[in-house]
């Protein structure tokens, strides 16, 4: 039990460096060595046995995805494609209510990721566009959270079918399963999320509304005013939308049509996104050099706290950890549910708890009798819900990007990203109980 508080203590000082602006690859060794001297580990056997092979696996395993991946996002982003996207699909809603607006916000996003575009892209292609939307319409500029998150970290994250992103890939290997296993589970849980985050996107509008909050009251309006201004798009000739969509198109179909594995997938889509967009990019090579290197970090800050998960398995708490996840009372999938749910809010990474879940508990699970494509969709819904807690990188990244802070806005992270999803995976758990 001692072991046991000594993680929920290094969870605790691992949210405060976090909040304390940290970053995860400096945080997560620390707070590594933590665990291992109130444990009475070993330390230079853990570091190079415990966190370096969690940090190494996770590398060797995502890397290559990571890279063209991030390749595809920065061919869709310097072409200007994710913007013509938005802005297209904006003009198509038209700015009728502040709520449309809020909505199609989130559906610009949810569109982009599920077409495999990475959320760091999305975020620059939709802010421009939607800061001056906002200031025309008066539109209090915390909201942009609201519906910018549930765009990227809710439904087409981990619950619908053949989405590529990571978490869906996740699995696969562990599980022998596909991008699409466990679709009535995605398809209802998706059915049930949407309706809730627009009903809250209309909650938080009118709560603004009745507190008098307008985009003139935001915090850092200087700032973001002055990033509005360096819109490199503004005299740029951009791609039309059907060049812009064939990309994504392509990237959906061979992914879920062909059933072509993952890697291929990505590499013919950037080899595609290449042709495509080569003449509406100036800086050609500059592009391809950092779209390579935009994958390193985000799957360093992954791995290290993989790496951290790691070393938290190793320690006699973790064992009790799972004794208790274990035993919960129904179902294994609810355990399921919780157990990685937990792992992914110790992690502050939805991809990180979900490897550490996979790797510690795929044998114990598929022994109990649970079905895997059921757990292949079950988990990777685990894995978005206590993942954006205060010091997930993306929570603290977005925050930064928009010129907004935790207090302006983390509480629409908190109900869209963290309550919602909880809410909303009920109902997929009663599908995957009673039809897997």
């Amino acid at each position: 039990m001692w072991s046991l508080i000594i993680i929920i203590l290094s969870l605790i000082l691992l949210v405060v460096l976090a909040m304390r602006g940290f970053t995860i690859i400096i945080i997560a060794p620390v707070v590594s060595l933590f665990v291992m001297i109130m444990n009475n580990m070993p330390i230079l056997e853990t570091f190079q046995n415990a966190y370096m092979s969690g940090f190494t696996n996770y590398v060797k395993n995502y890397f290559l995805i990571f890279l063209f991946a991030a390749m595809f996002g920065k061919f869709m982003e310097e072409s200007g494609a994710a913007r013509t996207i938005a802005e297209y699909l904006l003009k198509l809603s038209g700015r009728k209510s502040k709520l449309r607006v809020l909505v199609t916000i989130m559906f610009i996003c949810s569109l982009l990721t599920y077409g495999g575009v990475s959320l760091f892209v999305v975020i620059f292609a939709i802010l421009p566009i939607a800061k001056p939307i906002f200031k025309e319409m008066d539109i209090p500029w915390h909201l942009f959270i609201a519906a910018f998150f549930p765009g990227i970290a809710t439904f087409t994250m981990t619950m619908l079918p053949g989405t590529p992103a990571i978490q869906n890939i996740i699995p696969i290997s562990y599980l022998n399963t596909t991008v699409t296993s466990g679709a009535l589970i995605g398809i209802v849980t998706t059915i049930v999320i949407i309706p809730i985050l627009i009903w809250y996107l209309n909650f938080a509008l009118k709560r603004a509304e009745k507190r008098g909050e307008t985009y003139l009251n935001m915090k850092n309006l200087e700032e973001a005013e002055n990033e509005l201004a360096k819109d490199k798009y503004a005299n740029k000739k951009l791609p039309n939308i059907v060049l812009s969509l064939i990309p994504p198109a392509l990237l959906l179909i061979l992914l879920n049509l062909f059933k072509l594995e993952v890697l291929y997938t990505l590499m013919i889509t950037v080899v595609a996104s290449a042709i495509i967009f080569w003449k509406y990019i100036d800086k050609k090579k500059q592009v391809v050099n950092i779209g390579a290197t935009n994958a390193v970090l985000p799957i360093i800050n992954t791995s290290a706290d993989v790496g951290y998960g790691a070393v938290i398995a190793a320690t006699s708490g973790f064992v009790v950890f799972q004794d208790i996840v274990t035993n919960i009372p129904g179902n294994p999938l609810i355990s399921l549910f919780i157990s990685t749910n937990l792992l992914a809010g110790i992690t502050g990474s939805s991809s990180g708890g979900l490897a550490i879940a996979m790797e510690t508990l795929t044998d114990l699970y598929l022994k109990l009798g649970v079905n895997p494509d059921a757990f292949h969709r079950i988990s990777a819904i685990a894995s978005g819900g206590l993942d954006a807690l205060p010091h997930n990188g993306v929570v603290i990244t977005t925050l930064i990007v928009a010129g907004l802070t935790h207090k302006d806005a983390y509480k629409h992270i908190f109900a869209t990203s963290v309550v919602i999803p909880l809410i909303a995976a009920i109902p997929g758990l009663l599908v995957a109980i009673m039809f897997y």
